[in-house]
């Protein structure tokens, strides 16, 4: 299994957003909380949990704040030119940003170490072992 990462790239789809965070992950996820599905379109985000100073940010993020199931306030910041959600900010914790996954540039290394909010988590993602994986689109 490869080690966490200790300094890695990442970005939007369009490049116009791109971050360096210069530690490794405080924590790693699969959320499954009703916010994280929204913001996801599936049934749970993949997220990193990171030191807010550890990342070099550059490009012109947008955002919206939310009230998560937790009651906590958050910050959804996403490109404002292809729309790739990028971070969430924590109003309760300014010393950790959350990384969405998805947009590191190599992903290969990450390992989530748990699942969060799986009370919330849809019945359907349980079945994701058990169903036919494809390499491509079946054909």
């Amino acid at each position: 299994m490869p080690e966490q990462a200790s300094t890695f790239e990442g970005g939007c789809r369009c490049g116009q957003v791109r971050y360096t965070c210069h530690s490794p992950p405080l924590f790693s996820a699969h959320c499954h909380c009703r916010d994280c599905q929204y913001a996801s379109g599936g049934g749970f985000s993949t997220i990193v949990g990171v030191p807010t100073e550890a990342v070099k940010m550059t490009g012109e993020l947008g955002g919206f704040k939310v009230t998560a199931e937790s009651g906590n306030e958050l910050t959804r910041k996403f490109c404002r030119t292809c729309g790739t959600p990028i971070l969430t900010e924590l109003h309760s914790n300014d010393q950790m940003m959350v990384l969405k996954a998805g947009t590191l540039d190599d992903p290969s290394w990450l390992r989530p170490a748990m699942h969060i909010w799986t009370a919330s988590g849809q019945p359907w993602t349980e079945e994701m072992g058990t169903i036919p994986k494809f390499e491509k689109n079946p054909s």
